[in-house]
């Protein structure tokens, strides 16, 4: 027997989710929720859904579809909306997928106010809370877990992830637009101008963070201590509110690490890959798809230095497998219309999006703790919230909070 889910938010970026997680073997019944119920009669009658979703399961409101028997609901509803949504799927008793961020709003006090309450939630509840990061299932990501399990890095020393996505020149002109234009961006202006621009509290892009702080964060499994950051105050017109449209943050780790974080909004260009991250180690260090290795253990040679070894890698051997009648079904759903012999890609932000719906699909069906919880989540959220603080201090160094490890279940 499956388990069934419901997905909250149809818009550009839910859509791309509803088939991939209908299509999951261990899903057994869909239900689709949104506001604006065009939406749903996009889906309705789609002959790929007729055999996991009725007309039944169609909700327009949270509330709604919160009073149903579903196992669980996948939040993929406008940034500012995420955590009290989760919290309210959650207190219904059921698991929670939410897309990333774990909330977006102008005050950072706020935001770390809603990591206390949704952590409080779990607890509480006893259910489940999941944050959809993409970076969390990259290639890259994937392989570093694997050799940080390895301890092939040695110590790790340093490391340092990036964000650069200039707004005018590339695709977040254009999500911002369709965000204030859907009938819960009308109403999240107003909300926006009378709680936070008119009482001068400005965000930043650290508000955003958890493309750049996960990879370092998960690969090492620590978290940030201290930060000392900076803001590039803008003189495009057009970016006056917020005025910081780039931030560079330095943190100390737990464990004796530094790393560097840049989140860029207003920039011509990229130094590497615009979404990446490198780590450096006393063994191993990663960077752009290279595994390079000193062979420490190799023993001391008067006469020759220890070579250094480098790996270049493809993005298909650093991946991790899925399981084959997962990608058995994905491949079906991947090729509606066409033939379904055709090769198997990984979609998605790197190809991250069928590893996100699987692990969340797998941990409600197993009754696990998924492996971006709340408590993972909230390292990489709250990195950002207090580099913006640091910042708009000047660069003042300033201690990060944390909630410790996810309890063991």
């Amino acid at each position: 027997m499956g388990i069934s889910l419901g997905i909250v938010g149809l818009g550009m970026f839910g859509s791309v989710f509803v088939p991939l997680f209908k299509s999951h073997p261990l899903v057994s019944r869909i239900a689709l929720c949104d506001i604006e119920p065009e939406r749903i009669a996009k889906f309705a009658n789609e002959p790929y859904m007729q055999d996991k979703f009725k007309p039944s399961d169609a909700y327009e409101t949270l509330e709604d579809i919160c009073k149903s028997d579903l196992d669980a609901l996948v939040i993929i509803t406008q940034p500012w909306l995420h955590a009290p949504q989760c919290i309210k799927a959650m207190e219904s008793g059921k698991d929670v997928y939410s897309a990333v961020p774990i909330i977006m709003v102008p005050d950072g006090d706020e935001i770390m106010d809603w990591c206390d309450k949704l952590i409080d939630t779990c607890r509480r509840t006893g259910k489940n809370y999941m944050l959809g990061e993409t970076t969390y299932y990259r290639p890259a990501t994937m392989f570093c877990r694997k050799k940080a399990a390895e301890k092939a890095f040695g110590d790790f020393i340093y490391a340092e992830g990036e964000y650069f996505h200039d707004t005018d020149s590339g695709g977040l002109y254009m999500v911002a637009k369709n965000r204030l234009n859907s009938k819960a961006g009308r109403e999240w202006q107003k909300v926006l101008k009378e709680k936070y621009s008119d009482k001068g509290i400005k965000s930043g892009p650290m508000h955003y963070p958890t493309h750049s702080t996960s990879g370092p964060v998960c690969v090492m499994k620590a978290h940030a201590v201290k930060v000392t950051a900076y803001g590039f105050l803008s003189r495009n017109l057009s970016f006056q509110d917020p005025p910081i449209q780039n931030e560079v943050a330095l943190f100390k780790m737990n464990n004796g690490a530094t790393v560097r974080i840049c989140e860029f909004r207003e920039v011509a260009g990229s130094i590497a890959d615009h979404e990446t991250f490198r780590i450096l180690g006393t063994r191993g260090s990663y960077m752009e798809n290279q595994w390079k290795e000193v062979p420490r253990e190799l023993p001391l040679d008067e006469n020759h230095a220890r070579p250094l070894r480098v790996s270049q890698l493809t993005d298909a051997e650093m991946r991790d497998p899925l399981p084959p009648e997962v990608v058995k079904e994905f491949k079906k759903t991947m090729n509606i219309g066409r033939d379904d012999s055709s090769d198997f890609l990984s979609t998605g932000h790197g190809g991250s999006h069928l590893y996100l719906v699987n692990e969340f699909v797998d941990a409600v069906a197993n009754h696990r703790m998924p492996a971006i919880n709340i408590w993972e989540a909230t390292r990489y959220m709250v990195m950002g919230v207090m580099a913006h603080k640091s910042a708009l201090k000047g660069g003042e160094t300033l201690p990060v909070p944390d909630w410790g490890n996810a309890p063991e279940k």
